[in-house]
């Protein structure tokens, strides 16, 4: 597989990947699209894309992402990573898979949205840049949609057979994955079969191993569609099983997720209106414990297995029809997820709690938005209202459990646990016509975010923390209220024969940010029965999740130039400040300043990349959460490529070529035993490590 990073600003259009295996995507001035599989050289030029190419990112696919301007991994495990987005992350970002919205599985987002886009399947990553535009839903910034390879529709009505199929190995964690997509199409008929397969050991570093590191995935379903007419309808199943997989910043690792996908579009046009929709469906089922993958517990009281339960359901309609010199959208969408999340001790059938029971969280919105220009100005300009409806089920608790517990769920089955709300938000974004190599970008924004179901729901004291991993145990409160954020950024694309250069500037204003506090006003003393169950959980001062006030505030920005015709120089810079207004305090794991910058020789059948990555230290840190402070480092990788024949294509490389021993300050903090990191540790990053894979398509 290749991995490809387009980032100039002319980049518009349809871009079709290699063969008969085509992924499509819309690109502007407001979007980054990262093209994940391909020839670019088959199919794009350097002058009008940039292309930079990267090394292997991992088994993540939020790897790749995280290597744009502003962006940023959050590392929770081999296959639970996040993306960072100038600072926010977890489910204030608009992420997708194949178009497609759901509610993560676990209650510690073990599986993000990207979770479920094995590299070997995704042809292209599509990122919004600044602010996800309403069309596509809440959520406070960017948004982010994998979009899986099909073998898309051809000429002519003859079928011919496509695929494209990805094999790699690496040494760090002696893992390898081969995945792909295979089938047959003309001009109305389209039909691909696609699977993967990933396994990978723990993960070496420069002082031994980290224990609980290890990873298997595996993916299958198929897609098709047809077109008649001015229609076109498509259908897309799928089933991941992912296995055994280490969680080391977690208390427990997983033991498995099982989840299907099912989604349905028919677009087209009626009487010279335009219509779009989806319909889909997710179901997950997810366990997790503490004794498979990591030292199980001398004693078997402590033995936790947790069971967790999601299914989403959701839809979209809209109509686009001319107004005013451009296009209006007119929608409406639905968002419906049921939870239930159940703690059990396999050695005692009577231990069991059900901590988070019976959630259901519905969502319906509807939007407006408009697209056009006015002379040398485009504008995009949207509005959506959300109405919010969220309740818990009543918890139960087993026999086995003390009086603390049992007291606090009779207290919360007491509590009013229904909850509603209507949000608004509103977007603005300008965009200038190029002129002379130059283009503007500003972004207004009021955007919205409804408080997740482990924030508001969670009664009992855990370390369930929707993906914090800080080490804290956390306590929910019932009376959070939606965070709302006041977003402006402005930026320029400047683009020349031989160069590119796109700054942005942003400021991100949000008032009742959703983090956690101090539980009551008396730290360090436990006098509640929240505290002294917290304190039996290996911590004595919980957090409560509260509404406080945040800004965050930074820069990012990539260029290139071309040194000769054949040498060029590629590279990101990205700077994020996030500050408490309400405290003197920081927001918790917060990216560095961090920068890169790659220089790439390339002929025409082959290329070789040197690159350098910058990172510096990381002292402006959370209190509140108890967060780190960590040091910078400098890395060095090295990738080559080489066009075998036509649509064969080999990579190699090597990350992290002198073996440095860094912490990533976004990794979390280590909770395995008996590994040769100590507990409470920060993760160390990855040691030095080689790659190789193979990339096949026609």
């Amino acid at each position: 597989m290749k991995t490809y990073l387009f980032l100039s600003a002319s980049l518009a259009g349809v871009m079709s990947l290699c063969g008969a295996a085509q992924a499509q995507s819309s690109a502007s001035a407001l979007q980054d699209v990262i093209v994940v599989t391909g020839s670019p050289r088959e199919s794009m030029t350097v002058d009008a894309t940039a292309p930079d190419f990267t090394p292997d990112a991992g088994p993540d696919a939020a790897g790749i992402v995280a290597r744009l301007p502003g962006a940023a991994l959050i590392d929770n495990g081999a296959l639970s990573g996040q993306v960072q987005y100038r600072g926010l992350f977890g489910e204030r970002l608009n992420i997708r898979v194949d178009g497609q919205s759901f509610a993560s599985g676990g209650p510690n987002m073990m599986d993000p949205p990207l979770h479920y886009a094995p590299a070997p399947l995704v042809g292209v990553i599509v990122v919004d840049r600044g602010v996800s535009p309403v069309r596509n839903g809440p959520g406070l910034a960017g948004g982010v949609d994998a979009q899986f390879k099909r073998v898309g529709f051809t000429e002519g009505s003859d079928l011919k057979l496509g695929y494209d199929v990805t094999a790699l190995a690496r040494s760090v964690d002696e893992s390898y994955a081969v995945g792909g997509v295979a089938g047959a199409s003309n001009e109305a008929l389209r039909f691909n079969i696609l699977g993967s397969y990933e396994d990978g050991g723990d993960v070496e570093f420069p002082g031994g191993t980290i224990a609980s590191s290890s990873h298997r995935r595996a993916v299958y379903g198929a897609s098709a569609g047809a077109k008649f007419g001015d229609h076109e309808v498509g259908v897309d199943v799928r089933r991941q099983k992912t296995g055994p997989t280490g969680n080391p910043p977690f208390p427990m690792d997983i033991r498995f997720f099982e989840t299907d996908f099912a989604r349905a579009t028919w677009n087209g046009a009626l009487g010279g209106v335009k219509f779009e929709s989806a319909f889909s469906i997710a179901d997950v089922d997810h366990a997790m414990n503490n004794f498979d993958l990591r030292p199980a517990p001398p004693d078997p009281a402590r033995f936790r297995e947790t069971f967790a339960e999601a299914r989403t359901l959701s839809g979209k309609v809209a109509i686009i029809v001319p107004a005013t010199g451009g296009d209006l959208r007119l929608g409406v969408d639905i968002e419906d997820a049921d939870k239930d999340v159940t703690i059990t001790n396999p050695n005692n059938p009577n231990f069991f709690i059900n901590s988070l029971a019976d959630i259901e969280i519905q969502r319906k919105g509807v939007f407006a938005e408009w697209t056009g220009a006015a002379g040398w100005l485009n504008a995009e300009l949207g509005v959506r209202a959300d109405f919010h409806d969220a309740s818990a089920g009543e918890a139960t608790v087993g026999p086995a459990l003390p009086m603390g517990p049992v007291n606090l769920a009779d207290a919360f089955n007491a509590a009013d646990r229904e909850w509603d709300k209507t949000t608004v938000d509103g977007v603005i974004r300008l965009w200038s016509e190029e002129a002379n190599g130059v283009s503007w970008r500003l972004t207004l924004a009021h955007k919205t975010r409804a408080p997740g179901y482990v924030e508001r729901f969670s009664w009992l004291p855990t370390q369930a923390s929707g993906g914090l991993a800080d080490g804290n145990v956390y306590i929910g409160d019932l009376q959070l209220t939606n965070e709302t954020a006041w977003i402006a950024e402005a930026g320029t694309d400047l683009r020349g024969d031989n160069f590119y250069l796109r700054p942005t500037v942003f400021y991100r204003r949000i008032d009742d940010y959703v983090q956690g506090v101090p539980f009551d006003a008396t730290v360090d003393v436990i006098d509640t029965p929240q505290e002294m169950i917290a304190a039996m959980n290996g911590d004595s001062t919980p957090l409560r999740f509260a509404n406080v006030d945040a800004e965050l505030y930074g820069v990012d920005v990539d260029g290139g130039v071309a040194l000769t015709d054949h040498l060029r120089l590629d590279g990101v810079v990205s700077y994020v400040r996030g500050k408490r207004r309400d405290i003197d305090d920081n927001l918790y794991r917060i990216s560095p300043p961090h920068a890169s910058l790659a220089a790439t020789y390339e002929r025409a059948k082959w290329s070789v990349s040197a690159e350098t990555v910058l990172v510096a230290d990381q002292n402006k840190v959370s209190v509140t959460n108890s967060e780190q402070a960590t040091d910078g480092y400098a890395l060095f990788n090295i990738t080559g490529d080489i066009e075998l024949a036509t649509g064969v294509s080999l990579s190699a490389g090597v990350t992290n070529i002198f073996d440095k021993d860094y912490r990533h300050h976004l990794a979390g903090y280590n909770r395995v035993a008996n590994s040769d990191v100590a507990i409470g540790e920060r993760l160390p990053g990855n040691g030095r490590g080689a790659f190789v894979r193979v990339h096949l398509s026609r």
